[in-house]
């Protein structure tokens, strides 16, 4: 089987692939899942989970990587598909979703990540945010002049938010609020939530 551009033949890719997705939701619900019992759900044996992430950290590491990844190209997908104001709401309740992620790796992130890791990261989110920004204001659905780096800080809350059962409906308030400073109006006002 030929490699693709990461290296990786076909196999090996979903191999990894899978284990990453397993990965993430196991980590999320417990961060103290066993690698074990990772690979068995990802249906790899341990060989094949630790030739490509040879400890927990690269591992959550890697889920980190592809999270920030997928949010950063969110954007462009949800901007040719939806309404601006729509498409930066959808990407901040996926924001929201990606939050929990991060609060369930985020004591094996600590040490794993570098400073250069975590400014590419915030390079990748501000510019989604930007763009969101731009492409709102553009289409006259939230006021002129926000920054792009302010609004990331105010959805930072997003990470704050302990696991409970009310945590998707407060999230969902806290973006609205913060679509409200924005200028956003009546689009928003389902967002409140209960």
């Amino acid at each position: 089987m030929a490699a693709g551009e990461d290296g990786l033949r076909a196999d090996a890719r979903a191999n990894r692939d899978r284990i990453l997705e397993v990965a993430r939701e196991a980590l999320t619900a417990d961060p103290e899942t066993p690698l074990s019992a990772i690979g068995k759900a990802a249906g790899v044996g341990q060989g094949t989970l630790y030739r490509h992430f040879p400890t927990r950290e690269a591992l959550a590491l890697a889920i980190y990587r592809r999270e920030i990844s997928a949010l950063a190209a969110l954007p462009s997908t949800l901007l040719q598909e939806r309404p601006p104001l729509e498409a930066f709401r959808l990407w901040c309740a996926q924001l929201a979703v990606s939050s929990a992620m991060k609060r369930g790796v985020a004591k094996l992130l600590q040490g794993a990540t570098s400073e250069d890791d975590e400014r590419e990261t915030y390079r990748q989110i501000v510019l989604a945010v930007r763009s969101l920004l731009a492409a709102s204001e553009a289409a006259g659905a939230i006021d002129r002049g926000a920054n792009a780096d302010d609004v990331l800080m105010l959805l930072g809350v997003l990470w704050q938010i302990p696991s409970h059962p009310g945590r998707d409906a407060q999230a969902a308030r806290i973006i609205a609020l913060i679509f409200r400073g924005l200028g956003a109006k009546d689009e928003l006002d389902g967002l409140a939530g209960p």
